[in-house]
C-alpha cells in the first residue's frame, strides 16, 4: 500500500506503481468526479457524497459494473478526482485495466489485477485531464484518427422493425444527402448470438450491403457478439461456452428483447475461434463499418476457461476481433468497457442512448437510474467523457431534425446538434420520409458544415460565432424522499419482474409497427 501526502504531488504530476494507493486531501472537496464503468454508465461532477443505486436490479449488469454497485461511498471504474474551493482538481487515475478509484476520506485507487501504474496530478481540469489523457495513449494506444464518418442509421428511428423492403426505400430516399456510412442496426439478426439474416431479408446480408454500396456509402452493420439470449440457438447448442459463476449458475448479463443475456466466455478457445469467423464473415458481406454493441458481456465477473484479470480478458478479445475484421475497417465498439478498449478501436459511444424524448419522470426520479435512454441523460454523460477526444473519435449518439415522431424541443435538438459539432461526430436516424424541405436542408447543412470549436467552460463552448452553454443538463435530479421514493422502491421491484417486461416488450411492439406503417 502506497500514501501520499498532498504536498508531494502539489506542484507536478506523478506515476507511482502499486496495488492499492491512498492519496490525503488538503480540504474538503466541493465536487466529486465519478466516472462509470461502461458507455452508458454514469460520469458526471456531482457533490461529493453517494447516490441511489439505479433501479431496477434486474438491469445492473447492463447498465455499470455490477461488482461495485453496492458501494457505501463514492466510487469510480479506473479514475476518480475532486474539486477543491479554488477551483483546482486533484485526479487519480490508473493506467491499467481493472482498477477502481473510490473517495472516502481520502482518494483511494486499487488494483483488482497486483501492482499497476497510477497517475496523479493537481491543477486546473483541461490539463490535468489533458495529461491523464496523454499518458493512457502511450500506454493504450492512440486511435489514428481522420474525419469521423458521417452515418445514418435505423435504429432510433425503426429500432428492431426493419426489413429488407423499407431499408431499400429509405436508401433510395435519402438521395444525395452527404453520409458517408449506412447503417443496419439491430433487427436483421435470427437471434442474440444467431447473427445470420432472418426472414425480413430473403435476399440476404450481401445483398444488402451491396445496396448500400450501390449509392455510394459504405454499409454499415450493428452486432452484439459477446452475449446471447437465453432462447439462441447458440446458447443452446453451447452452454459451455458461457461465463458461469463460483457456484457453476450463469452469469447474468442483465435483460433484453423480452429475455435473460448471457455472457460468452472469450477466453475459450472454440469462441475465440466462433468470433473470429463471425468478424470475417461480416466483412465477406460487404460491411466494413462494425458497430459492435453490448461489449461489456466480455467483463463481467466469472469463472473463465483462462484465468485472467476479467478486463485484461475482454482487452485481449478486442484485439483479436480488431485483427479479424482488418484493419481497413471502421470499427465503433459501444457498451464497452471504457479503459480496455482504448487504442483497439476507431470509435467508442461514450453515453448512454439517446432517445425522441427528453427525460421521462419514471426514469429520472421514481428510479433514480442516469444510465437509461433519454437525451438528457445522454448529454450529461458525453459532456463529462470529451477527455477522452484525443485518444479516439467520441460518439455522442445520433441527432434529430425531423419533429413528425419526436417529443424533443426544437432547443433540446440543437442542444444534440451542438454536442455532435463538439465531438466531431455526426449521425442521425432520420426518416427522409418524415423530414420536411427545411429539416431536410437543416440536416444536409450540419452533414456539411465542420465549425471552429473552442471550449470556453466547463460546459461551455464557442461553436464558430456561438456560445453553447450545456450547464443546464449536467445536474442530477434530487435524491427522492418520503412518498416518492416509496413510490420508487415499488416501481423498481415491479421493474424486476420478468413477467411484466415481457408484456413491456410486447406493446413496444405493437407501438413500432404502427410507427412503421407511417413510413411507406
Amino acid at each position: 500500500m502506497t500514501s501520499l501526502q498532498f504536498s508531494d504531488i502539489q506542484t507536478k504530476s506523478q506515476i507511482i506503481k502499486a496495488k492499492e494507493i491512498h492519496v490525503e486531501l488538503p480540504s474538503q472537496p466541493v465536487k466529486y468526479y465519478r466516472h462509470g464503468w461502461q458507455s452508458w454508465s454514469l460520469a458526471a461532477w456531482t457533490d461529493p457524497s453517494p447516490i441511489p443505486v439505479p433501479k431496477p436490479a434486474i438491469f445492473h449488469p447492463l447498465q455499470l459494473d455490477a461488482e461495485h454497485v453496492h458501494k457505501k461511498y463514492l466510487h469510480g471504474s479506473w479514475l476518480g478526482a475532486v474539486e477543491f474551493a479554488d477551483g483546482n482538481i486533484l485526479l487519480l487515475g490508473a493506467l491499467a485495466t481493472d482498477a477502481n478509484v473510490s473517495l472516502q476520506d481520502q482518494l483511494s485507487g486499487r488494483s483488482e489485477a497486483g501492482e499497476v501504474e497510477w497517475f496523479i496530478a493537481f491543477g486546473k481540469e483541461n490539463s490535468v485531464f489533458e495529461e491523464y489523457a496523454a499518458a493512457l495513449g502511450i500506454r493504450f494506444g492512440e486511435t489514428k484518427k481522420n474525419i469521423a464518418p458521417r452515418v445514418w442509421c435505423s435504429w432510433y428511428s425503426l429500432y428492431t422493425a426493419i426489413d429488407e423492403q423499407t431499408l431499400y426505400k429509405i436508401f433510395d430516399d435519402l438521395g444525395d444527402l452527404p453520409f458517408d456510412v449506412l447503417q443496419v442496426d439491430d433487427g436483421w439478426q435470427m437471434d442474440i448470438g444467431d447473427w445470420e439474416a432472418n426472414a425480413k431479408f430473403p435476399s440476404g446480408m450481401k445483398t444488402l450491403a451491396d445496396k448500400i454500396k450501390s449509392t455510394g456509402r459504405r454499409a454499415g452493420l450493428w452486432l452484439a457478439p459477446l452475449i446471447a439470449t437465453k432462447s439462441s440457438k447458440l446458447f443452446r447448442e453451447h452452454p459451455d461456452w458461457f461465463l458461469r459463476n463460483e457456484a457453476g449458475k450463469f452469469v447474468s448479463a442483465g435483460f433484453n428483447w423480452g429475455e435473460r443475456l448471457y455472457a460468452l466466455d472469450t477466453t475459450h478457445p472454440d469462441v475465440t475461434s466462433w468470433l473470429v469467423a463471425l468478424m470475417k464473415q461480416v466483412r465477406a458481406w460487404g460491411f466494413d463499418y462494425l458497430k459492435l454493441d453490448f461489449l461489456f458481456g466480455g467483463a463481467l465477473k466469472g469463472k473463465r476457461f483462462k484465468d485472467m484479470p476479467r478486463e485484461a480478458a475482454y482487452r485481449e478479445c478486442l484485439k483479436t476481433m480488431r485483427e479479424a475484421m482488418g484493419a481497413d475497417a471502421f470499427f465503433l465498439t459501444c457498451g464497452t468497457p471504457i479503459l480496455p478498449a482504448l487504442g483497439l478501436c476507431d470509435a467508442m459511444r461514450i453515453g448512454p442512448d439517446v432517445a425522441h424524448f427528453w427525460e421521462k419522470y419514471r426514469d429520472a426520479y421514481l428510479l433514480y437510474n442516469p444510465t437509461i435512454p433519454g437525451t438528457k441523460n445522454a448529454i450529461r454523460t458525453t459532456l463529462h467523457r470529451l477527455w477522452l477526444k484525443p485518444l479516439l473519435h467520441i460518439d455522442p449518439d445520433v441527432a434529430y431534425f425531423e419533429s413528425k415522431a419526436n417529443h424533443l424541443t426544437h432547443e433540446q435538438r440543437l442542444l444534440l446538434q451542438n454536442l455532435a459539432y463538439v465531438c466531431e461526430f455526426k449521425a442521425t436516424s432520420d426518416l427522409p420520409q418524415w423530414l420536411g424541405k427545411e429539416e431536410r436542408s437543416q440536416l444536409d447543412c450540419f452533414l456539411n458544415l465542420n465549425p471552429k470549436i473552442e471550449q470556453t467552460g466547463r460546459y461551455t463552448f464557442r461553436i464558430d460565432d456561438c456560445t453553447v452553454d450545456f450547464a443546464s443538463v449536467t445536474p442530477l435530479p434530487d435524491v427522492p424522499t418520503g412518498l416518492t421514493a416509496l413510490w420508487g422502491r415499488l416501481v423498481g421491484w415491479l421493474g424486476d419482474r420478468y413477467l411484466l417486461l415481457r408484456m413491456y416488450k410486447i406493446l413496444n411492439l405493437a407501438k413500432l409497427r404502427k410507427r412503421k406503417s407511417n413510413i411507406l
